[in-house]
């Protein structure tokens, strides 16, 4: 108990310390202090904000990498809801964190970066100097690629040659993306041979025996020169976070476990080796990578994992992007033979899914991952089917609505269904962004879904229906109006 407490306090003594980094903005002090900084970071926030509470630990921590950077490069945060209510009015601020970069007391830009650490402190440091930094020395330029991040480094004699103007457009285009660095100097130059050339430094932490630390440009275009950094980037097995995870294409095998290059450099790279044994005999025929467990708890969820021990869970997505675990436990063998099932189609994919309902006469019928083609698709009937969230509010309200239009067609060539996405897998051809999400879906082009963004009333889905049926309705005409009886 007692070593429990010590450790607390010494977290919470880090973060408080790490705060103390980021300026503390009110309507008095705002323009005097940033008048005393070139380049400024500043979140605009309200304390009962859950966004601004995540992101605050994460900022804090920012501010502390960048102390002591040249160029320099200030964090600063305004409470919106106390004694920064009127700057926060001057700037426009309606939603929370709102964050903005200034360069003195005049803000240059709105600031559309990562959120976590790491990812802000690239983005920030790419807006201060030249894109590119220029190493004088043999020194310089062994401190320089000492670093964490790849970089795209630069040796020209002359500045005036194709490639050179090449590398500085390019830098300038992806300079919140990239590291980038160049040099003229003769002892830099002697070191790294021949020159006139483009070479992409892998962070040093992330050197194996299996591939090349840096490579080297052989193009002479801005595409070739794009794809080389992209095809390169990462390497064999790329460190995938939540600043990177675009960077990965299907088909995708991820390794999650306890990534961590700051505490555990050696632990990390004992289990990233073992899959980089079975990548290289994978080149270009898949995406490896290794996440952090804890960074991405919801992917984990997302294919029954509440917990992953010492070993590393594999999981992965083809290139139709369906899903794939590796049953077995971690091992070189396993996962070399997980991977040729995949890329061979043998696999039999992961399907998230609630039990199929042992009744399913209700008006609005309900499906799960595991009925989805019985009930929605092999129906041979016209189907609108929603895709809700149980906490979802304009779910709720339109439930009765669905459940009135579906009584009312109980006798039509027509199913209206209903799916909890948050619970299900949801097939994807569907577009789902937001809840609730509905598709219309003719009986003879199942394979073709279309949005519903239409009215949510009970006669906006009759006359939609009665329109795009594939026959017409037997209680409506086209337009929607029901038809008359005849006694």
């Amino acid at each position: 108990m007692h070593r429990l407490l010590v450790v607390l306090c010494i977290s919470v003594a880090l973060v408080a310390g790490a705060e103390q980094d980021v300026l503390e903005l009110t309507d008095d002090n705002f323009n005097s202090v940033l008048k005393q900084h070139e380049t400024t970071l500043v979140m605009f926030y309200a304390p009962w904000c859950g966004h601004c509470k995540r992101l605050k630990p994460e900022y804090a921590k920012a501010a502390e990498l960048v102390k002591g950077d040249d160029p320099p490069i200030a964090l600063a945060k305004v409470d919106c809801t106390e004694a920064g209510k009127e700057t926060c009015g001057k700037f426009s601020v309606s939603g929370y964190p709102t964050l903005k970069i200034f360069r003195g007391d005049s803000v240059s830009q709105d600031y559309s970066g990562p959120r976590e650490a790491n990812g802000i402190v690239k983005y920030m440091r790419a807006q201060v100097g030249p894109a590119s930094r220029n190493i004088k020395s043999i020194d310089e330029i062994n401190k320089f690629l000492d670093t964490k991040d790849t970089t795209i480094f630069g040796f020209f004699e002359d500045p005036d040659v194709a490639l050179a103007k090449l590398f500085v457009k390019f830098a300038d285009k992806n300079r919140e993306k990239y590291r980038f660095g160049h040099s003229n100097d003769p002892d830099v130059l002697a070191k790294y041979g021949e020159t006139e050339k483009i070479v992409l430094f892998r962070a040093p932490h992330l050197a194996n025996k299996f591939e090349e630390t840096n490579v080297q440009f052989e193009g002479s275009s801005e595409s070739e020169l794009s794809t080389f950094v992209k095809e390169n980037f990462h390497g064999l097995v790329g460190h995938r976070t939540q600043d990177t995870i675009r960077d990965f294409k299907n088909p995708l095998i991820v390794a999650y476990y306890s990534v961590d290059y700051v505490k555990n450099p050696k632990g990390t790279n004992y289990w990233r080796n073992r899959v980089l044994k079975v990548a290289k005999e994978f080149t270009n025929k898949a995406t490896f990578a290794i996440s952090a467990k804890d960074d991405f708890q919801h992917e984990l969820n997302e294919y029954g994992y509440d917990f992953v021990g010492d070993k590393p869970v594999i999981l992965a997505r083809d290139e139709k992007n369906l899903k794939y675990a590796l049953k077995e436990e971690f091992s070189v063998e396993n996962l070399r033979d997980f991977v040729e099932k995949l890329l061979d189609g043998e696999l039999e994919p992961y399907v998230k899914s609630e039990p199929i309902p042992e009744n399913n006469n209700a008006p609005v019928k309900v499906a799960v991952a595991k009925n989805f083609d019985e009930v929605v698709i092999n129906n041979n009937k016209d189907t609108l089917v929603e895709f809700y969230a149980p906490w979802c509010g304009h779910c709720k309200k339109l439930a009765p609505v669905f459940d009135e239009v579906a009584e009312k067609l109980e006798n039509e060539e027509v199913d209206l269904v209903k799916m909890d996405a948050t619970a299900n897998d949801v097939p994807p051809e569907f577009n789902v962004r937001g809840f609730p999400t509905l598709f219309w879906l003719p009986k003879n082009q199942k394979d073709k879904p279309v949005a519903y963004n239409e009215g949510r009333e009970v006669d906006d889905f009759i006359k939609y229906i009665a329109k795009h049926a594939t026959n017409e309705l037997n209680g409506f005409d086209r337009s929607g109006k029901s038809k008359k009886t005849e006694l």
